[in-house]
């Protein structure tokens, strides 16, 4: 494997080194964003990473008032109860909690909608999540936060939440395919996909 520039001598020269992987902006509105472990023994090869981080600003093309969670099959996996998780949301006004064994990882709301009929263009949703020791051999788990604004049914309120999460597989993550729970990732949505080394500095 080449050594990138944050190595030298095979030694890690900063802790926790972020490296970017990928990144994908809609230029129109798609079913789903995937990305894929690249296995070319490169500097973005997902074999040497500790944990995988998504930075996720997006939205549905869903309308109606209520909730749009955006989702994350692992390895193309959409087997229901293949998936546990657990959500903490806070609207500014109500604090709930729920669990549940979703078709695919959850990520909370990302839909804001200003009229029951149409979501607003301008509004997005952003989710933050880890996915953490992804080459391991233990079933694997990932912790989000995620905010937006479904104003319409809960008032004049961001909802904030956090969600933790397990996968049922011993497998090391090879891709994560993003989608929405109902219609299409919104044009202008993005995704950023960072990998996290392995901390070998004091």
């Amino acid at each position: 494997m080449a050594d990138p520039s944050y190595i030298t001598d095979n030694v890690l020269t900063d802790g926790e080194a972020w490296i970017a992987l990928a990144s994908t902006t809609l230029g129109s509105a798609t079913t789903s964003i995937t990305f894929t472990d690249p296995s070319d023994g490169s500097s973005l090869d997902w074999c040497q990473f500790m944990d995988i981080v998504a930075i996720c600003y997006w939205k549905g093309t869903q309308t109606g008032a209520g909730y749009e969670f955006g989702y994350c099959y692992i390895n193309g996996d959409s087997t229901a109860g293949n998936y546990m998780a657990q959500h903490i949301y806070g609207d500014g006004a109500t604090v709930f909690a729920t669990a549940g064994t979703p078709l695919a990882i959850a990520f909370g709301t990302v839909k804001e909608v200003d009229d029951p009929t149409t979501p607003s263009a301008n509004i997005f949703g952003g989710t933050v999540c880890t996915f953490s020791d992804v080459n391991s051999g233990k079933w694997k788990t990932s912790v989000s936060q995620q905010a937006s604004d479904i104003a319409v049914r809960h008032g004049p309120y961001p909802f904030v939440g956090l969600t933790v999460r397990t996968w049922k597989s011993q497998a090391a993550i090879s891709s994560l395919v993003f989608r929405m729970e109902n219609g299409d990732l919104q044009t202008a949505s993005r995704i950023d996909l960072f990998g996290v080394l392995p901390r070998m500095v004091a």
